[in-house]
């Protein structure tokens, strides 16, 4: 009992000073992250061309990914600002509609005001300025996060051999990190894939159905994919509102219906067959998952839940002996039981080499190149 009570002290301050240096452990996670999954160019473009060319096109692909999404967040602010006034008596309308509703239902004045007061423009404009806020914050931490991706882009080279080192002493550990990394390609990969084909789906049905900023709101539901459990949610709430402003209450639902059909198929039926055992995550593991990365890293822990829960999970859980039963109440219940993982002499079997048979010659104490 009283070490439960250490353990459960432990976990409250470490959760506490995490959450104050957020802003200083979102970029270290997305750079490591970022730096994990596109590693494998390096390991690939060494073969034939010098190791400083390699790690060149890995820095490139790196910070293109990078000004990528900073663009993304310019254009979105630039074209959310310029179709913003046209619709403020629009939204003073609906606002008095709301009012109104609600004093036929029997709803008192000051009360039914209160209600909307949220929906005011005012209120809107104040919303947008916090967005505004955060988007400026971010910009400031990519100078930090350019010159992290650089150096942790530079040393890729020379991490087999410190992890071969490694897994001479610690063998437990180097498994371990070899499942989260593959772990966490696989599982961004095929996020990546399908939120592409997300995007081009809802793009298309959004430009059919006339709503304004079609292309934007499909770059939001290829972000929003990485988001588990509520990032549907997320990329639908702008454009069924926008809907709203722009048709009224039916071309609202049409929005609203278009995207559940799509998103339900693809992102609930489709998808979570194809990740299967790259994440054997319960549903229950990831949404909480979801709310602890997003409380203490903010937007940044949302996007990387999943990949953060995995590293945890290697760390805290796969590397020691001690505590791998956890294993059995984070599994997800794939084809690969969470029970069998670390059973004596098992290997892990890995569908992927049907299609990439080179990784069968790959050392295992390599977890950086697997």
């Amino acid at each position: 009992m009283t070490r439960a009570l250490y353990v459960t002290a432990a976990l409250v301050v470490v959760t506490a000073g995490m959450r104050a240096a957020g802003g200083l452990l979102g970029p270290i996670f997305l750079a490591l992250i970022l730096v994990v999954t596109l590693s494998p160019i390096r390991s690939w473009l060494s073969r034939w061309v010098p190791g400083w060319l390699a790690t060149t096109v890995l820095v490139l692909a790196l910070y293109g990914i990078l000004a990528g999404g900073v663009a993304s967040l310019v254009a979105a602010g630039v074209q959310l600002a310029s179709i913003a006034p046209r619709y403020a008596d629009r939204v003073s309308d609906i606002v008095d509609s709301v009012q109104r509703w609600l004093q036929d239902l029997g709803v008192e004045s000051d009360s039914a005001q209160q209600l909307v007061t949220r929906l005011d423009p005012g209120t809107l404009a104040n919303i947008a300025q916090t967005a505004a806020g955060a988007v400026l914050a971010l910009l400031t931490n990519t100078v930090f996060l350019i010159t992290l991706l650089l150096f942790m882009a530079v040393e890729t080279g020379g991490y087999p051999a410190r992890m071969a080192r490694v897994g001479l002493a610690r063998p437990a550990l180097t498994r371990a990190l070899r499942q989260f990394v593959s772990g966490t390609r696989r599982y961004l990969v095929v996020s990546t894939i399908f939120g592409l084909v997300v995007a081009i789906f809802d793009g298309i049905a959004l430009w059919i159905l006339d709503i304004p900023l079609a292309t934007l709101w499909a770059v939001l539901a290829f972000v929003t994919n990485y988001i588990p459990n509520i990032g549907f949610v997320i990329g639908l709430a702008p454009p069924a509102v926008l809907a709203l402003l722009e048709g009224g209450v039916g071309l609202m639902i049409v929005v609203i219906v278009v995207y559940s059909v799509i998103n339900f198929v693809l992102q609930s039926i489709i998808q979570p067959k194809i990740v299967g055992d790259s994440v054997n995550l319960s549903v229950t593991v990831t949404f909480l998952s979801l709310i602890f990365w997003t409380f203490i890293l903010g937007g940044v822990g949302a996007v990387l839940a999943v990949p953060l829960t995995l590293l945890a999970r290697a760390l805290l859980v796969d590397a020691s002996p001690g505590t791998r039963w956890v294993d059995l109440f984070l599994s997800g219940g794939g084809s690969i039981r969470a029970e069998e993982r670390w059973r004596p002499g098992h290997q892990p079997r890995r569908p992927y080499r049907r299609w990439m048979p080179h990784f069968r010659r790959r050392p295992p104490e390599s977890p950086w190149r697997e």
